[in-house]
């Protein structure tokens, strides 16, 4: 087994410096994030905290109708411990009239709506509280590409972009995340009984473990295999770090000119910083 161990009080150190050097780098002093009751989005909202004191945080919970009441609870357990400003905004009667208009809507479609739907909340209430959105999404979910693009992909800033799945789970032990957040099936909570590693058909831990050889280590598909690693399991992850790379970046511009954004215009976000 990898050893995917971190120094806890050094990611802390690290992931609240980036929060607040981001944010205070275009002017801003208040982020908001959506609050499922789930590990990662509870991380994102301890780390915000600490980084920008909870008086400029706001934690917004958008519950579905068929949304767990753990969740809730959970979220507002949270709310209480950190201090946080929050609010809870209904998505039912906003997705309804668009998932009860197609007689073929799948889950799959109706969780993306959803998952939109609170996006374009966030987003709103990103001008009325003057803050930035912060990104719940961990290192696994962005690798699989496991999210709804222009749903929970989207934010300003991804503090926990960089730490897989087993260590979303130390950190937010060490900052004092509730235990039955940390221990709850992670779920994106879009449908009754759905859960991440029921979808994906597999355990973060034994994903996370994949994923480090691949990407932080650089071995080859045949050396994972040599490794213990099932050659269909190899293949089914690569596959899905692949066919998802449009998820992890900006869509790609077509070039005419000298000077095109995202090729030779890279540097903008440094003007004046």
């Amino acid at each position: 087994m990898n050893d995917l161990t971190i120094k806890t009080e050094l990611a802390e150190k690290i992931l609240t410096g980036f929060i607040r050097t981001e944010l205070h780098r275009v002017g801003f002093k208040k982020a908001l994030l959506g609050v499922s009751g789930g590990i990662d989005s509870a991380l994102s909202l301890y780390l915000s905290a600490k980084a920008l004191g909870p008086e400029n945080v706001l934690a917004l919970r958008m519950p579905y109708k068929t949304s767990s009441p753990d969740t809730l609870e959970d979220a507002q357990t949270m709310i209480d411990d950190l201090g946080v400003q929050s609010m809870t905004v209904e998505i039912t009667e906003m997705v309804d009239p668009l998932i009860n208009h197609y007689k073929d809507m799948t889950k799959l479609r109706a969780g993306n709506i959803m998952a939109r739907m609170r996006m374009i909340v966030l987003y709103d209430q990103s001008v009325a509280f003057n803050g930035l959105v912060m990104g719940t999404s961990n290192k696994t979910e962005i690798l699989l590409g496991y999210s709804t693009v222009f749903g929970d992909s989207a934010a300003a800033i991804q503090p926990i972009g960089d730490l897989y799945k087993t260590q979303v789970r130390q950190l937010a032990k060490a900052m004092g995340v509730p235990e039955t957040v940390i221990n709850k099936a992670p779920s994106a909570d879009l449908w009754q009984g759905q859960t991440d590693e029921g979808e994906l058909g597999f355990t973060y831990a034994d994903v996370d473990q994949l994923l480090y050889l691949l990407i932080d280590q650089r071995f080859s598909p045949e050396a994972c295999i040599e490794k213990g690693f099932e050659k269909t399991f190899v293949e089914r992850v690569i596959k899905l770090v692949r066919q998802n790379h449009y998820k992890r970046v900006m869509p790609p511009i077509a070039k005419l000119s000298q000077r095109t954004v995202g090729y030779d215009f890279l540097y903008l976000r440094d003007w004046g910083t």
